[in-house]
C-alpha cells in the first residue's frame, strides 16, 4: 500500500492530485481546512479505489502541524508527502500595504507550517531500511523567481520554500529521500482568481497535478511550468532590478493607489 499525504488538499490543485493519485492499492491522507470538501474528494477518491483519511486544521497552527506531522510516522510509513497548502494575499491599492496579522497567517502557512511539517516527517522516513526511504514534494511558486508587485508576503514565502526545498534536496541527495520543488505558474483556482495583474498561460488544475505527478515520478529537482514563463521568470531574475520592474509594469503587473 503506497501512502501519500498531501496538505491543502481542499484547494484546486490539492484535489485534483488526489483524485490524480486515486487508485487501489493508495491510501490517501488529505488535510486542509475546509472538512466539506475535504470529505468530498475523499468520496470521490474512494470511488476511484483509493482509501482514504482526512485531517481538518488551520495550516497556519505551526504546533498542531509538527504534532500531526509526527503523528504520521507512527502508523504507516509515509511515501510522498505534498506539501502544497498555501494562501495568498495582497496589497490595499489604496494604503500600499498588508495587513499585518494576514501577512503573519500567510507566512506561517505558506512557509513556517511546512517547514515544521517536513521536520517532523523526516525522522520516520530516515529510520526506513527500505529505498527510496521516501519522497517530499514543496510546492513554491513561479513567483519564487522574482518578487511580484502587489503581493510581497506571497512572493516572499514561495521563495522561501523554493531555498528551503533546493537545500533540503541537497543535504539528503544521499541518504535515499528524495526531495522536489514544485514550481507553478497561473492555475485556475478561487485563489488565482483573486490575486492582481494578469494570468497568462492558465492551466486547468489537472494538467497541473499531471505535470507534477510525471516530475516527481522522474525526480526532477524543479518541476515548473507553464514553460515559457517559467523562462520568462527565470530570465526576470537575471536581469538588472530597475530593467526587471520595467517590464513587469509594461506586461501590467503593478499597483496604482
Amino acid at each position: 500500500m503506497r501512502r501519500i499525504v498531501i496538505t491543502g488538499a481542499s484547494g484546486a490543485i490539492g484535489q485534483a492530485l488526489a483524485l490524480h493519485y486515486a487508485s487501489a492499492g493508495v491510501s490517501l491522507v488529505l488535510q486542509g481546512r475546509q472538512r466539506h470538501l475535504l470529505q468530498s474528494v475523499a468520496q470521490r477518491c474512494q470511488a476511484a479505489g483509493a482509501s482514504t483519511e482526512i485531517a481538518a486544521f488551520d495550516g497556519s497552527d505551526v504546533e498542531q502541524v509538527r504534532q500531526w506531522g509526527e503523528s504520521l510516522g507512527q502508523t504507516e510509513p509515509v511515501d510522498l508527502l505534498i506539501v502544497n497548502a498555501g494562501q495568498n494575499i495582497h496589497v490595499d491599492p489604496t494604503t500600499l500595504r498588508e495587513d499585518t496579522q494576514a501577512s503573519s497567517a500567510l507566512l506561517a502557512i505558506n512557509l513556517t507550517s511546512a517547514i515544521a511539517l517536513v521536520q517532523s516527517v523526516l525522522p520516520a522516513m530516515q529510520a526506513r531500511t527500505q529505498t527510496p526511504r521516501g519522497q517530499i514534494a514543496l510546492v513554491s511558486s513561479l513567483a519564487a523567481w522574482r518578487g511580484l508587485p502587489a503581493t510581497p508576503s506571497y512572493s516572499a514565502s514561495k521563495a522561501g520554500l523554493k531555498a528551503y526545498g533546493e537545500s533540503l534536496r541537497a543535504t539528503l541527495a544521499d541518504s535515499g529521500i528524495r526531495v522536489n520543488v514544485v514550481l507553478p505558474g497561473y492555475v485556475s483556482s478561487a485563489m488565482c482568481d483573486a490575486m492582481p495583474g494578469p494570468k497568462p498561460f492558465l492551466w486547468t488544475p489537472e494538467r497541473a497535478a499531471r505535470a507534477i505527478a510525471k516530475g516527481l515520478a522522474a525526480n526532477r529537482g524543479r518541476i515548473a511550468f507553464p514553460f515559457w514563463l517559467s523562462l520568462g521568470c527565470q530570465a526576470l531574475a537575471c536581469l538588472p532590478d530597475g530593467l526587471a520592474s520595467w517590464v513587469l509594469r509594461r506586461l501590467g503587473y503593478g499597483v496604482s493607489p
